[in-house]
């Protein structure tokens, strides 16, 4: 069982930047894919990111790319999700979520059955 805990949620205004992380509970977490997803108020989850074992290869939702950036440390056991130029529309719970896999992520990492998921921390972007 591994548990995933993100932090780093919070209030920003529009056009400024936020950091959350999730640390992992497990020995063997360069054996996890990683990924990020959201869900904001009366809207489904959706991906927003994916980064693999080794960081070496990372995937985003087109409505991120260029702002949001992914990241992982495998000596701390933790995944980074770096936000810059944050829009009201980045509103969410964002979760993250671990996958056993060593593959390269691609388009693929966006439907994967994640076997693990946080419990989410609050970003709220105001206009």
């Amino acid at each position: 069982q591994v548990q995933l805990v993100e932090s780093g949620g919070g209030l920003v205004q529009a056009g400024g930047s936020l950091r959350v992380a999730c640390a992992a509970s497990t020995v063997f977490f360069t054996t996890y894919v990683m990924g990020w997803f959201r869900q904001a108020p009366g809207k489904e989850r959706e991906f927003v990111a994916a980064i693999n074992w080794n960081g070496a290869s990372t995937y985003y939702a087109d409505s991120v790319k260029g702002r949001f950036t992914i990241s992982r440390d495998n000596a701390k056991n933790t995944v980074y999700l770096q936000m810059n130029d944050l829009k009201p529309e980045d509103t969410a719970v964002y979760y993250c979520a671990a996958e056993p896999s060593r593959f390269p992520v691609g388009r693929g990492a966006a439907t994967y059955n994640y076997d693990y998921w946080g419990q989410g921390t609050q970003v709220t972007v105001s206009s």
